[in-house]
């Protein structure tokens, strides 16, 4: 222990605390930055899950557009989606997946007796794979022995009722658990047969408007009541990778396709924060990296300062590993009291900015992605750090 406290001695007088608090501090600022900004990223990246949030944006419907007195932009002129362009639009580097809306080939109508009033109108239906639905009723599905029709609208519908419709005709409003209990009686024709099937409307979604039957009734019917099996489709349901590229709005352009509401414009919050997350991030990094050669070179410094001693130690037979040992300590320390001191600032921060998104119903997440990668770089810097000392001092002993 005596042997290894003079090595100690010998090497410290000429360690500059300046140094090594700068190299701490500036460490400190970069891994803070990157700590915070994965943090805040990580709990916003929870609106995007929620499909009411402003924010939740991940699924467009994309169309042909419609131009002058009714004509169709298409090949043709027909508005539905060839094999080619579906293809195509898949093949696009911000599309994750595409799913095509299927049409009834077949005549839809509906009555529904409310108050001794008896409503009838033409309806239409869609099907698209479950999978892209917002919501997923329990009772969602179709078998043709026991016939009843689940149905799921669009949110808008129920408003367009309520505040239009019933409004004018001194009707009741409903609310979405009461709607559901509504008798609705369908008519499907086509092909020289009808047949009247009960329906419910089972659950209102806020990504489609559309009325939407299940996959295993449009099939059905399709095949027993219309005119082909399987219809072109004339809209298709898109999950983007990334809502708000800029490439989104060119393709659409390019190809004479648009997009349903507003999902191309408000997708620019999220690509938005993204790109600034991304740039905060890599702020945090290049000053983390400039406080490694910092570092670097404050140790070079410190290391030809003690050339001398070095050559001493040399001849006295220490091997460059038990001297480097002690920079390598040094280092190491520092670096996992900057790791705490990171993780600390960002869970502090993390308390402010926490109370305004629990304010709007944004729920924050664990902060262990966060920690993760902070811990993994200051690993990374620490393990280059011990590595450059070892092989320095290795050169200086043999030179």
């Amino acid at each position: 222990m005596k042997r290894n406290n003079t090595i100690w001695r010998l090497l410290r007088h000429n360690i500059s605390p300046a140094q090594l608090t700068g190299y701490a501090v500036a460490n400190l600022v970069g891994l803070t930055i990157v700590a915070c900004a994965i943090q805040f990223y990580s709990d916003i990246s929870s609106v995007w899950n929620d499909d009411d949030s402003f924010l939740s944006r991940d699924y467009t419907v994309i169309s042909h557009k419609v131009s002058g007195l009714g004509s169709l932009v298409g090949s043709g002129g027909d508005s539905s989606f060839t094999p080619e362009e579906i293809a195509d639009l898949s093949s696009q580097p911000w599309v994750r997946r595409t799913a095509p809306f299927t049409p009834a080939t077949f005549s839809v109508g509906a009555t529904l007796d409310m108050n001794g009033a008896n409503m009838s109108t033409a309806l239409f239906f869609e099907s698209i794979p479950d999978e892209m639905f917002d919501i997923r009723p329990d009772d969602w599905g179709f078998d043709p022995e026991h016939p009843i029709i689940p149905i799921i609208i669009g949110k808008d519908y129920l408003s367009l009722y309520n505040f239009g419709f019933a409004s004018s005709r001194g009707l009741p409003q409903l609310s979405e658990a009461m709607i559901g209990m509504v008798p609705l009686k369908i008519s499907v024709s086509g092909n020289g047969k009808q047949q009247w099937i009960p329906a419910r409307i089972v659950g209102f979604s806020s990504r489609l408007n559309t009325v939407a039957v299940p996959e295993e009734f449009m099939e059905w019917a399709n095949s027993t009541f219309g005119e082909t099996t399987s219809p072109a489709p004339s809209r298709l349901i898109v999950e983007l990778k990334q809502p708000g590229d800029p490439a989104i709005k060119e393709y659409l352009a390019a190809n004479d396709y648009e997009a349903s509401g507003d999902n191309a414009d408000t997708g620019k919050a999220s690509y938005f924060l993204s790109i600034v997350t991304g740039v905060v991030i890599s702020i945090g990094v290049i000053i983390s990296l400039l406080s490694f050669f910092i570092l670097m070179l404050s140790i070079y410094l410190l290391l030809q300062k003690n050339r001398s001693k070095l050559s001493d130690l040399m001849l006295l037979g220490y091997p460059p590993n038990a001297v480097a040992r002690y920079y390598c300590i040094l280092i190491a320390g520092i670096n996992a009291a900057v790791l705490i001191a990171a993780i600390g600032i960002m869970l502090a921060s993390g308390c402010m900015w926490h109370t305004q998104l629990v304010a709007i119903g944004v729920q924050p997440v664990a902060p262990w992605t966060a920690i993760a990668v902070t811990t993994a770089i200051i690993a990374v810097i620490t393990a280059v750090n011990i590595l450059s000392i070892r092989r320095t001092m290795v050169r200086y002993f043999k030179s």
